[in-house]
């Protein structure tokens, strides 16, 4: 089942160019789920699994593999589906993860194939659904439907982890935003990581606005840009950083970095991209992209420290 993700690190090329790779799977029935390669490490048989007492009903146990414990997870039961019979472990598959900094296995029925797409070519989930499901994509292969899971939102609901800045970092930070009009600009699809962005802007007192994409940010930029030109507020002055997630459906983090510094009225705009997605691969595109700094998820005072910085800065040169 390795033979699935050989090779990932090759793929690297594909980000930056607003591709990505899906690796899809069944968890019950029919239906077609995927996630982004980036976050898988391998797909290996179900291992066994030591149950642990009072953990999340969710994480059915830990398993050992090659020296490294981690949780195991039951996809089916996290997204309310019917849940792998214990019986049937040996039978099921385990798609080894790495991202928010932390490796997990979730136990799936079947991994079909990898498929090569555009992400254009991965619609958010409709209106409706947002803020009340598990997906963060819809897209289509050999015209079947294709649900891409918000594992991250799962992750969050099994482990308790959050994402606030801690009170000793405000307590320790003299955070003065009095006279200033202060703007960030934020992109993610996720929307636990859009009421996480949300609650580091207010905890900071400062003026955002968090799009579910790098198009959407990108338009509200232009929107921004072609305002300054008829003689409104130059966007040097009117926003201070944008913070963008990497993997989005439509355009992506780094698609939406170079768009940016293609464009002379925003090229000088201080760009954070802020993901789960492991890698040494960050770094190197970061700096591809142009991008002025990487931040993994879940450092929550980490991203506020970069924001007081730049106010810092911004009023220093004020």
């Amino acid at each position: 089942m390795s033979s699935f993700i050989t090779g990932v690190d090759q793929r690297t090329s594909l980000a930056g160019m607003n591709r990505m790779e899906l690796l899809l799977f069944t968890i019950k029935g029919p239906q077609l789920f995927g996630i982004n390669v980036f976050k898988v490490r391998e797909v290996i048989r179900t291992p066994f699994i030591s149950p642990v007492p009072k953990s999340d009903p969710r994480v059915v146990g830990v398993s050992d593999i090659r020296g490294q414990t981690m949780p195991m997870i039951d996809l089916a039961k996290a997204l309310d589906l019917e849940p792998v019979d214990p019986e049937n472990y040996q039978n099921s598959l385990t798609i080894v993860t790495e991202f928010n900094s932390s490796i997990q296995g979730f136990l799936v029925e079947d991994v079909d194939r990898i498929i090569h797409l555009r992400w254009e070519d991965i619609l958010p989930p409709p209106p409706t659904l947002q803020g009340v499901n598990y997906l963060t994509g819809i897209t289509r292969s050999q015209k079947n439907i294709v649900e891409i899971v918000d594992v991250e939102k799962v992750l969050v609901e099994v482990s308790g982890l959050t994402n606030d800045v801690s009170d000793d970092f405000i307590s320790q930070h003299k955070i003065d935003t009095k006279g200033q009009d202060f703007f960030i600009v934020a992109a993610d699809d996720s929307v636990v990581a859009r009421s996480q962005l949300k609650g580091v802007f207010e905890k900071l007192g400062i003026q955002y606005n968090i799009l579910n994409n790098g198009k959407e940010a990108l338009d509200f930029l232009l929107k921004l840009a072609d305002e300054a030109d008829q003689g409104g507020t130059s966007i040097a002055e009117r926003v201070l950083m944008v913070i963008s997630d990497i993997e989005m459906p439509v355009m992506d983090g780094y698609t939406l970095t170079t768009s940016i510094r293609k464009d002379d009225r925003l090229k000088d705009i201080f760009v954070v991209l802020n993901s789960s997605l492991s890698g040494g691969f960050n770094d190197t595109l970061t700096d591809k992209v142009g991008a002025n700094v990487f931040i993994s998820k879940w450092h929550s005072d980490e991203l506020a420290q970069t924001i007081i910085d730049q106010m810092e800065r911004y009023q220093s040169e004020s």
